[in-house]
């Protein structure tokens, strides 16, 4: 049995951040420019408070959601953040040159840093099932190939699918769950004794957890209607998710007490049933809820279609059932790709005793030493 002290990533850590950082820059340098027509200028005020609550829900929802565990807070929070703005530049490049297929300048304006926003939000959201096992310097690789493998889903879902871009956008949701809980299959399990202790709640750092809830609550009809320009369509994506939110609060603590056998409600009741280890619940919180939303879309979708047009309607379902079986096999593909890759010993990923622990990447001076 190795050492139970972790291996230190400084070295590699720095390289990598300073070489990726500096290849961004150089490209940002040489390959963007920024949007400056009049019209551009007046949409910009339009669109800013969907910017903001985006950037929201990314920093403080995402962000405090996975801090319930008795000793894995600091890391939670100050990771998402890390992986949120290095996500970002990198979906921003991703994208364009994924648009247009070339090499020449691509114009940035606020929605394009906004959807790039929302797509790097995929890694916060598959980073919940692993939070605790791995490093940062893994979470960096995780990003690398979570942010460019959804711009491409995204990309192959409106060129082949005929997506549009909002449809495209929602399905992150089931993307990244899939991506994550075929990333947590690859890392070793099951926990160790030594860990378990660690890997449980505690009451104020699940307050701070149903925070990031509460968050997520309040900006996800701003998430869900971000990209709708429309204003009807707009106004339904907002009532609709108020809608939903209300009817599936309601229905988890009803369904949460029934589960119990004194009737208590249970923030993790669905974890333990399932026995798959997912840190933070992400296969629950948005895995399934993302399931059903595709597959209610598609059938929301073929009753558009006026059924006296058969084929019509056949040709409608089959385009929405692939758009959202690509989206699922390429969560699953480059996620088990990400986890293969995660594997390597090269990253000195956690040994095993440290799992969920933060004094593993932080100094605490008022502790013991040795990690």
């Amino acid at each position: 049995m190795g050492s139970k002290y972790q291996k230190s990533v400084r070295g590699l850590l720095t390289l990598w951040a300073f070489m990726l950082e500096v290849t961004l820059i150089l490209v940002f340098f040489f390959f963007t420019s920024y949007e400056t027509s009049v019209k551009e200028q007046k949409k910009l005020m339009r669109t800013y408070r969907d910017f903001q609550d985006v950037i929201i829900m990314a920093i403080l929802g995402l962000g405090f959601l996975n801090t319930s565990l008795r000793r894995h807070c600091w890391s939670s929070v100050a990771f998402n953040l890390f992986m949120l703005a290095l996500g970002v530049q990198l979906t921003v490049l991703v994208d364009g040159f994924l648009n247009q297929l070339s090499l020449r300048k691509m114009v940035l304006n606020l929605s394009s840093i906004q959807i790039s926003t929302m797509s790097a939000t995929s890694v916060l959201i598959s980073v919940g099932v692993i939070l605790g096992k791995v490093n940062l310097l893994q979470l960096l690789l995780m990003t690398l190939i979570e942010v460019t493998a959804f711009s491409a889903t995204r990309m192959v879902g409106k060129e082949v699918f005929n997506m549009d871009n909002h449809v495209s956008m929602m399905y992150i949701h089931v993307f990244a769950a899939c991506f994550g809980l075929t990333v947590a299959c690859c890392l070793p399990k099951p926990l160790p004794n030594a860990a378990e202790d660690k890997d449980q709640t505690a009451t104020s750092p699940s307050l701070f957890s149903m925070l990031g809830t509460l968050f997520l609550w309040m900006f996800w009809p701003s998430f869900n209607s971000a990209l709708l320009d429309v204003p009807d369509e707009k106004k339904k994506a907002l009532f609709n998710t108020y809608y939903a939110l209300a009817v599936s609060m309601v229905t988890a603590i009803s369904v949460s007490a029934l589960a119990h056998p004194q009737g208590k409600i249970n923030m993790v009741c669905l974890q333990r049933m399932l026995d798959l280890h997912d840190t933070y619940g992400v296969q629950y919180t948005f895995g399934l809820p993302g399931l059903l939303g595709g597959l209610t879309n598609i059938v929301l979708m073929a009753l558009q279609v006026k059924w006296t047009k058969i084929s019509m309607l056949g040709y409608q379902i089959l385009t929405d059932s692939g758009a959202f079986s690509f989206t699922i096999i390429m969560g699953v593909g480059s996620g088990l790709l990400t986890g293969l890759l995660l594997n390597l010993k090269i990253w000195k990923s956690p040994h095993v005793v440290n799992y969920f622990n933060d004094q593993t990447f932080w100094k605490f001076p008022h502790l013991a030493v040795g990690y």
